[in-house]
């Protein structure tokens, strides 16, 4: 029991609950409508609406998981997102690298919340072969001074996403998405031909990756318990 549940009285718990239940389905579906709106502006051209947008996704979210007393290291790794989300939408190197870096310590968060959860050898092998071939081909279209970043960043990211699949199958292809949004920015960096509204599809995935990974980990902490995702 939570300390939380311990100073509530035995018969407030159903109404406490409840009331954390539709709050947290309202903040899950301002979650879904503003993801709507972003994705909406990016494929209508309307840049404006996802600098407005973009900014309260992973707020909402991070409110929805405490209304499912999600463990710190999520909420961390989501208000480290969040960082990342704001710096990213100044286009210059300087704001690239701090949007890096936030995002970088959000995976460490992950890996934090993901334990020792053990992920099957051959997923292992499939990521670092992912990883190894993608560094390859993008570093000779890479600025120079963005190089070993973008390469330190991708072993970590790529080690979050192996290791996402600790907590099942969605937490797993949360951790895939993320790993297919960032790929898809460094191509843009490294300017590799794009698909049509890259934008879209960076944050169509990556909306997708953090609400992936955000319900997989309450998933996994409900089914197994504290013991399996320490506060």
């Amino acid at each position: 029991m939570s300390d939380t549940d311990s100073r509530t009285p035995s018969w407030a718990r159903p109404a406490a609950a409840a009331a954390d239940g539709l709050a947290g389905r309202i903040l899950l579906a301002a979650f879904a409508v503003a993801t709507a709106v972003d994705l909406g502006s990016l494929l209508a051209g309307r840049h404006l609406g996802h600098l407005l947008a973009k900014p309260l996704l992973m707020p909402l979210l991070v409110a929805y998981v405490i209304t499912r007393k999600a463990p710190r290291p999520l909420i961390a790794a989501l208000l480290f997102g969040w960082g990342g989300d704001l710096a990213l939408l100044f286009d210059a190197d300087p704001a690239f690298l701090i949007g890096m870096g936030s995002f970088a310590a959000g995976h460490v968060c992950y890996l934090v919340l993901f334990g020792r959860g053990r992920t099957h050898p051959a997923l292992g092998g499939a990521y670092a072969l992912a990883l190894i071939g993608t560094v390859a081909l993008l570093w000779p279209d890479l600025p120079a001074d963005l190089r070993v970043p973008v390469a330190g960043y991708s072993l970590l990211l790529t080690a979050m996403a192996c290791r996402s699949s600790a907590l099942g199958l969605r937490a797993g292809l949360g951790g895939a998405l993320f790993l297919l949004s960032d790929t898809l920015i460094a191509t843009g960096v490294a300017d590799w031909p794009q698909a049509p509204r890259p934008d879209f599809w960076i944050m169509a995935t990556y909306a997708a990756a953090q609400y992936l990974l955000a319900t997989g980990a309450l998933a996994a902490r409900q089914a197994y318990g504290r013991e399996v995702l320490q506060d």
